[in-house]
């Protein structure tokens, strides 16, 4: 559901992921990034929010494996 949210608004995917200072700087560059260049540089951010919510998804995994690990000793 987040990479299709990603699609359209990037800023709110990136901050529905955590990274909330983040999510404030990339709409701030976004807004009049849209506006001057006509939306030619929209696929940029799509793919910055797809790269995190990637991320943060493998690091959800990576903390569940430790946490399994450490209870296993």
């Amino acid at each position: 559901m987040n990479y299709v949210l990603a699609l359209f608004l990037p800023p709110l995917s990136i901050f529905l992921i955590g990274r909330i200072f983040l999510s404030i700087i990339v709409f701030i560059i976004w807004i009049p990034a849209i506006i001057f260049s006509g939306g030619l540089t929209h696929p940029m951010f799509i793919l910055l929010a797809w790269v995190l919510i990637y991320q943060s998804g493998e690091e959800r995994r990576t903390r569940r494996l430790e946490r399994a690990w450490r209870d296993e000793d």
